[in-house]
């Protein structure tokens, strides 16, 4: 009987480190063995280049043993947080293990070489969310015991008082957006597929061999790069008017090809008066506004026009709309680096906090929350609506929201990372089957963000009978998180519905608004509810 238990670097490591020998002696007394397994960010870039270390210095990949493990049936794994890194964090690391005296390669931002090239696709290998995928082969289902429910209620964490007359908002696109843009089908039989890009040079195949299995999900959309532009530029004037902070709220870690692009967007249309008067010594310095502020910042540090290129800068800060800042202190903005902002984390915190951020003086202020794809920003508007009509949310008398999440065999946006394209140039993206048949098709305008999500028959027919489980067992009220316009959800909600007919169950359907407010009713009046949802 054996448990593994990973070594990160997040959580924070302090808490990783010192429980892992009170489990040990807790579980020595049984019989049971808890062997340990690197997995944060230095051990996964130090696999990746065994050629280029000292035989001592070589460590095994323990993320692909950990992949063979969760395969089996008997693996037992605790999981403990781990950074999903971004290029400036990744870069961070690299800089740190090379002054420790490990000899491995710089990140190649843009490739010269076939080298070069190979070196990146090492690295892209452990960026973003480079561990779930490969630990996370179920679905999950996830909850907090009584006990700790119940310590929870007794020692209620600091919530600050919500102020009604708070001009805080969440702001998302009109249209032009990944949830307006979406297409998808249900597979009929197995087939193997292509994603091709048509443009003026003809067609090329950006992934091939694409396995399809029969009754899958499959869907495809893109996000309007002009679209992006006009909204962030309309939000900014939005909050110059109203005096509010602006705020972006993304996952650049997870989705780290999509997200850290729709970043560089913000960077870019907030920043527009300085890209366009440096464009030719920016573009010379390699500065990629996707890695942020800080690299710009960075970057300058030895450029002959250093101190206009800061002029320009804080003269922007001073005129434009205020933003949110990470550090006050240090002058670190919401825009500084990409994974300094976590969506899931910077919302919640947020909310907590009387629905105010920090502005550069460090005082609380209300704030435009930006949340650009509408297909997960409209929970954390309900929470706002739920706070203006109902008040501040009282943690020492709160329900829990359990959830039973659809993640198995990199289900929807957790697998899209080998399928986001951004288009060269105007042209069509399609998902071609082995026949030649056109699966999806968009035409689309250069700059676009284009991505494909996959939801397997299995995985998805898991989690409708995880989330009738958790259901049964609980008698909690539990909604399936699905909106019918989503065409990948509009398919799924058909499954749900067939499976929930079969087994003779009556389980509510609601988008992820309206699921969100019913969920916030009942833990108001301090029922559990289970949300058994998507990646939403």
């Amino acid at each position: 009987m054996k448990i593994t238990y990973t070594l990160t670097d997040e959580s924070p490591a302090l808490a990783t480190y010192s429980f892992l020998p009170i489990v040990q002696a807790f579980l020595g007394k049984v019989g049971i063995e808890v062997e340990t397994s690197d997995i944060s960010l230095s051990a996964r870039v130090l696999a990746q280049f065994p050629e280029s270390l000292k035989e001592s210095q070589r460590v095994k990949d323990e993320l692909a043993i950990l992949g063979e493990l969760v395969n089996q049936s008997d693996a037992n794994l605790i999981k403990t947080p781990n950074i999903s890194a971004s290029i400036p964090q990744l870069k961070t690391t690299i800089k740190e293990l090379q002054n420790k005296g490990f000899a491995i390669p710089n990140f190649p931002d843009e490739p010269s070489n076939a080298e070069e090239k190979t070196i990146k696709e090492k690295y892209q290998k452990v960026l973003g969310s480079a561990v779930n995928p490969v630990l996370r082969q179920g679905n999950s289902d996830r909850r907090c015991t009584k006990a700790v429910k119940e310590y929870a209620k007794k020692n209620p964490y600091r919530v600050v008082e919500f102020n009604k007359a708070s001009k805080t908002r969440v702001s998302y696109m009109a249209s032009g957006d990944f949830f307006d843009n979406e297409k998808a089908v249900l597979i009929q039989d197995s087939t193997k597929a292509r994603i091709e890009f048509v443009g003026n040079n003809g067609t090329e195949v950006l992934k091939d061999n694409l396995k399809l299995d029969k009754n899958e999900i499959l869907d495809a959309t893109f996000m309007s790069a002009k679209a992006l532009d006009k909204f962030y530029a309309e939000q900014i004037e939005v909050c110059k008017k109203e005096n509010i902070l602006l705020s972006l709220h993304l996952k650049a870690t997870m989705m780290k090809v999509s997200d850290p692009v729709i970043f560089g967007h913000a960077v870019k249309v907030y920043f527009k008066e300085l890209f366009d008067s440096f464009s030719e010594e920016l573009t010379r310095l390699g500065v990629n506004a996707n890695n942020g502020v800080n690299e710009l910042l960075t970057k300058i540090e030895n450029s002959p026009k250093k101190q206009e290129i800061l002029a320009k800068y804080n003269e922007i800060l001073a005129k434009s709309a205020p933003l949110s800042m990470v550090n006050s202190d240090k002058g670190i903005t919401n825009l500084h680096i990409p994974s300094d902002v976590i969506v899931d984390a910077s919302m919640p915190a947020m909310l907590k906090n009387g629905a105010r951020l920090w502005d550069k003086e460090g005082k609380e202020r209300d704030t435009n929350a930006l949340i650009p794809d509408k297909t997960y920003a409209t929970i954390y508007e309900a929470v706002i609506e739920d706070l203006q009509k109902n008040g501040t949310l009282n943690p020492s008398t709160l329900g829990s929201v359990s959830n039973v999440g659809l993640m198995a065999k990199k289900a929807q946006e957790y697998g899209s990372h080998d399928k986001t394209f951004i288009a060269k140039e105007n042209g069509i993206f399609r998902i071609v089957n082995e026949k030649g048949a056109i699966l999806l098709e968009h035409k689309v305008e250069k700059g676009d963000i284009y991505r494909a999500n996959e939801a397997k028959f299995e995985a998805v027919q898991n989690w409708i009978d995880l989330g009738i489980q958790r259901a049964d067992l609980t008698g909690s009220k539990a909604i399936f998180w699905l909106d019918s316009k989503r065409p990948s959800n509009k398919i799924m909600i058909d499954l749900v519905e067939a499976r929930l007919k079969e087994k003779g169950k009556d389980i509510a359907i609601l988008p992820p608004k309206e699921a969100c407010l019913e969920s916030l009713k009942l833990i108001r009046a301090g029922k559990d509810a289970i949300s058994i949802s998507g990646n939403v």
